[in-house]
C-alpha cells in the first residue's frame, strides 16, 4: 500500500459532499456570483457591457425569464425564472464565460468567481416581491449611490419605465404585482422601491 494510499482515508474524514443544487421547472431563482477573494468581476465599462451582452445571450439560449438584476463591484445578482430545469448550465456558461473574456483582457489567470454561484429558490410571490426590490436596492444600501435610479447597471430604471426595456428583462410579473394599470403599476414600483429604504432606516 502506497503513504497515498494510507492517508486518503484521514484525510476526508468528516468531508461532506456539496448538495446538488435544486433544478426545477418553473423555479424562479435569486442568483449571486461573487469575485474571489473579493475582487472585482467588471474593471470597466467595457467589461460591464460584455456581461451584459452574456447576460442576455445566456437568458436567451437557456429560455429563461429575467425579472430583475444588477451589476455591482465585485458580485452580481439575477432574479430569474428557469422554464426547463437549467440554472445550473445557464450560470456555468455565463460565469465561465465573463471569466475567460476578464483573463484575457487583463492577462489574469485562474479563477475570478468564488466557487459555485449562490441561489436561492422563491418561495412565493411576496417573496419574489421583496427580492425584486432586494436586488435594485444592493447598490444604494452599499453606499454606491444615494437612489436606485441613480446606478445605471440594474433592472430598475427599466422596470420603473425612466429608461427602454432591454430584450432580455421582463417586467410585466413585477409590475403586476401592484396593478394592471400600467401608470399606477409603474407609479406604485417606484413608491415601493423607495419605501424599502425608509423601512432599512427604522431598523
Amino acid at each position: 500500500m502506497t503513504i497515498a494510499a494510507e492517508v486518503a482515508p484521514a484525510a476526508y474524514r468528516g468531508y461532506v459532499p456539496r448538495p446538488l443544487r435544486p433544478q426545477i421547472a418553473g423555479g424562479i431563482y435569486h442568483v449571486t456570483s461573487r469575485g474571489n477573494r473579493g475582487q472585482t468581476i467588471y474593471g470597466d465599462l467595457t467589461d460591464r457591457a460584455f456581461w451584459f451582452g452574456l447576460c442576455s445571450q445566456t437568458v436567451f439560449e437557456s429560455g429563461w425569464l429575467c425579472h430583475a438584476y444588477c451589476q455591482m463591484t465585485n458580485h452580481f445578482h439575477l432574479l430569474v425564472e428557469t422554464p426547463e430545469a437549467n440554472i445550473s448550465d445557464g450560470m456555468r456558461s455565463l460565469n465561465s464565460e465573463h471569466a475567460q473574456w476578464f483573463n484575457w483582457r487583463y492577462g489574469y489567470r485562474g479563477h475570478l468567481f468564488q466557487g459555485r454561484f449562490h441561489s436561492v429558490l422563491v418561495e412565493d410571490e411576496d417573496h419574489f416581491l421583496e427580492l425584486s426590490r432586494y436586488v435594485v436596492l444592493n447598490p444604494v444600501r452599499a453606499g454606491l449611490c444615494a437612489r436606485a435610479d441613480d446606478w445605471p447597471w440594474s433592472s430598475y430604471a427599466a422596470t420603473a419605465g425612466s429608461v427602454a426595456c432591454p430584450d432580455f428583462l421582463t417586467v410585466s410579473r413585477v409590475l403586476s404585482q401592484f396593478s394592471f394599470d400600467t401608470n399606477k403599476a409603474l407609479a406604485s414600483y417606484r413608491v415601493f422601491v423607495a419605501k424599502g429604504l425608509l423601512e432599512q432606516g427604522r431598523n
